[in-house]
């Protein structure tokens, strides 16, 4: 393993033997050292690929500004992350997440508290991603001696949730007004049956699910399914009530739903407040 370029002395850019870019930490492993030595593998501590070569391109130049135990910190919160959610991230993750949390350890150093005003509705849409956040915000307090708000941890919720959608052209933005539309169309379930949703509770975990892969493939404006008509009628009969939230939510989103989301939104909805009915 061949040194290209040196960052810092804990940070530098290696090839392999294969020609393969990696990202190489590890304390020292810069120091005194130029492009074209050998890396010493011996003080090697966390070597990785970035294979989108536009997110490659960004975290190069990340790398020559954050700090490294910022960058190794965030790596260490992002391994945990994928371990946890059992999923792929997008290669982006390392750019937006490690540029987030560095301006955020920056401006808490420099007295300033930023809020999060979706941190409520970010812990009930996405229980998962944000109970990582607020493990990384022990890990963070561990390295740093830092005790970040809670709302940092519906921040790194909000990066996780991005990166899950495996696109390049989404914005945390995007992410932020999803979850607000996810959280108004809970409430739209909870007042049509005038009752509390079990969010502990598989169909909830399942409807959420379906409900971002729904805003998902409308972003993608992905082709739908064919419907089969008798079971649209059939279900439409049968959970008359569950077709009348979704009619509502069809309202509230102001689009006309297609047949193949009206079925499955009314079997969700059926199934989630059916401990309730």
């Amino acid at each position: 393993m061949i040194i290209e370029k040196i960052f810092n002395n804990n940070a530098i850019i290696a090839k392999d033997s294969g020609k393969d870019e990696l990202v190489v930490m590890g304390r020292g492993i810069g120091f005194k050292k130029n492009a074209g030595d050998p890396v010493d593998e011996s003080l090697i501590e966390k070597t990785f690929v970035l294979r989108q070569n536009d997110a490659s391109e960004k975290f190069k130049a990340l790398l020559a500004d954050a700090p490294a135990e910022y960058v190794t910190l965030c790596y260490d919160i992002i391994e945990y992350a994928k371990r946890s959610l059992k999923a792929r991230l997008s290669d982006y993750i390392y750019v937006t997440l490690t540029d987030h949390l560095t301006n955020a350890l920056r401006l808490w150093d420099q007295g300033i508290r930023n809020s999060n005003p979706l941190v409520w509705e970010i812990q009930r849409c996405y229980p998962k991603e944000y109970g990582i956040g607020l493990n990384a915000m022990k890990i963070i307090a561990e390295c740093t001696g830092i005790r970040l708000p809670d709302d940092e941890a519906g921040n790194i919720a909000l990066h996780l949730i991005n990166a899950q959608m495996n696109g390049t052209g989404h914005k945390i933005a995007d992410v932020a007004r999803q979850t607000q539309k996810i959280d108004d169309i809970l409430n739209i379930v909870k007042y049509s049956y005038n009752n509390e949703i079990d969010e502990q509770s598989v169909s909830y975990e399942r409807f959420i699910t379906h409900l971002r892969y729904f805003f998902q493939r409308a972003r993608k404006q992905e082709p739908s399914e064919a419907v089969d008509d008798f079971l649209l009628k059939q279900v439409r009969t049968k959970y008359k009530k569950a077709h009348s939230c979704v009619l509502k939510i069809e309202q509230y989103l102001n689009e006309k739903l297609l047949d193949e989301e009206i079925l499955y939104l009314t079997i969700h909805i059926q199934r989630v407040t059916q401990r309730q009915t």
